[in-house]
C-alpha cells in the first residue's frame, strides 16, 4: 500500500555499485531504512545529492509493517535547502546535529511532536542570518524534551548545581561527577529559557559554548542508550573559532 509522508535524512549506505539504503526519519513511521536502485546512474529519478543529511524530502512510500527495508515510489527536496549546503558554518552545525539525531532517535514509530521539531529547525537554520553559534546548543536542549529526559527546571531559581544523573537542580552538590556548578549552571538555565529566535541575544563566550556542549553531550550519553562518543562536534568548535 502507498502512503505520502515527509522526512528527514538521516543516514545513506552504499548497498550495491548504484544502490543505496537510506535511512529516514519520517512524519508517520519514525524512522525507516529505505532500498533506493540506481541513485548512481546520470539521469536517476532519485540520486544521492538530494539524500544528504538533514535534507528535508516529500515522499510516497511502499510501507509493510513488519519489513526490515521499505521501498520508495517517489522523492522530491521540500523544501529545497537554500542555503545549509553552501554555508560553512550552518553545514558543519548539520553534520553535528546528523550525528546526534542518528544515535538519539531509534524510534521505528510515529512521533510527530518530534518530527515537527526537527523539521522546522532545520527550516530555521537554513534561513537563519544570526545566532548560528549557539543554535546547536539551544537545539540539543529542546531536543532532549521530545527524547524523554528534559531538565526539571522546579528549583533551577537561583540553584548552584545541576544534576545532570537525575536531571535536576539543586542547591547542593550532587553525589555524582555529573555535574554542573557556577556560572555554568546559569549558562545552562538561560539555555533551557531560549528558544531559536532569542539565539542573537544569549551571551556566551567561546569556551564557555565549547564547555556546555561537552557537558550536553556528557547529559546524552547518560539518557539514551548506546549514545557513545561523537566526534564532529570538535570541528564544528574549530569552524566557530
Amino acid at each position: 500500500m502507498l502512503h505520502k509522508t515527509r522526512g528527514i535524512v538521516f543516514k545513506t549506505t552504499d548497498y550495491s555499485e548504484s544502490s543505496v539504503v537510506v535511512q529516514i526519519f519520517t512524519e508517520k513511521f519514525g524512522l525507516q531504512s529505505y532500498l533506493i536502485n540506481g541513485v548512481k546512474k546520470p539521469k536517476a529519478k532519485i540520486s544521492r545529492n538530494m539524500l544528504q543529511p538533514l535534507h528535508l524530502v516529500d515522499m510516497v512510500v511502499y510501507h509493510k509493517p513488519a519489513g526490515n527495508i521499505q521501498r520508495i515510489a517517489e522523492l522530491k527536496n521540500s523544501p529545497v535547502l537554500l542555503s545549509m549546503p553552501y554555508d560553512i558554518i550552518k553545514s558543519c552545525i548539520a553534520m553535528f546535529l546528523n550525528e546526534v539525531l542518528y544515535k538519539a532517535v531509534k524510534q521505528q514509530t510515529p512521533d510527530e511532536n518530534s518530527f515537527d521539531f526537527i523539521f522546522h529547525a532545520i527550516e530555521w537554520l537554513d534561513n537563519a542570518t544570526q545566532g548560528l553559534a549557539n543554535f546547536h546548543l539551544v537545539f540539543l536542549v529542546q531536543l532532549t524534551r521530545y527524547l524523554g529526559f528534559y531538565p526539571h527546571s522546579e528549583n533551577a531559581v537561583n540553584a548552584s548545581y545541576f544534576d545532570m544523573k537525575n536531571g535536576v537542580f539543586s542547591n547542593y552538590r550532587p553525589d555524582s561527577l555529573s555535574y554542573l556548578s557556577p556560572p555554568h549552571t546559569q549558562n545552562f538555565m538561560a539555555l533551557l529559557q531560549s528558544n531559536f529566535a532569542d539565539l542573537a541575544h544569549l551571551k556566551l563566550s567561546n569556551d564557555e559554548r565549547r564547555y556546555l556542549i561537552n557537558k550536553l553531550l556528557e547529559y546524552y550519553a547518560l539518557h539514551v542508550e548506546g549514545f557513545g562518543y561523537i566526534k564532529s562536534h570538535e570541528v564544528l568548535e574549530e569552524v566557530l573559532g
